[in-house]
């Protein structure tokens, strides 16, 4: 369980900057909306592989965030840019 706090705890922290970088209409918030998304992943799949209830609801809301940071990548400055930069482009 202790990757799994760990990864709650960084989540978190990662959805408060994101959401400062796009409170702020920063040029960089797509670059941490992308971030956020990548957090939330991964928290998510960590907390699926528990079988706990609250781990359950974590690993869905998790999900949820990922879709919503994904979204807000796309719509936020510095969007193609971000894009160009992911690992996965």
């Amino acid at each position: 369980m202790a990757r799994c706090i760990a990864l709650d705890i960084d989540c978190a922290q990662a959805c408060r900057l994101a959401a400062g970088f796009m409170a702020r209409d920063s040029e960089m918030a797509a670059y941490f909306c992308k971030f956020c998304e990548e957090m939330c992943e991964a928290c998510g799949e960590e907390c699926a592989r528990h079988a706990h209830g609250h781990c359950q609801e974590c690993a869905l809301a998790c999900r949820r965030c990922a879709e919503e940071c994904r979204r807000m990548a796309v719509k936020m400055p510095g969007a193609r840019a971000a894009q160009a930069a992911s690992p996965s482009h």
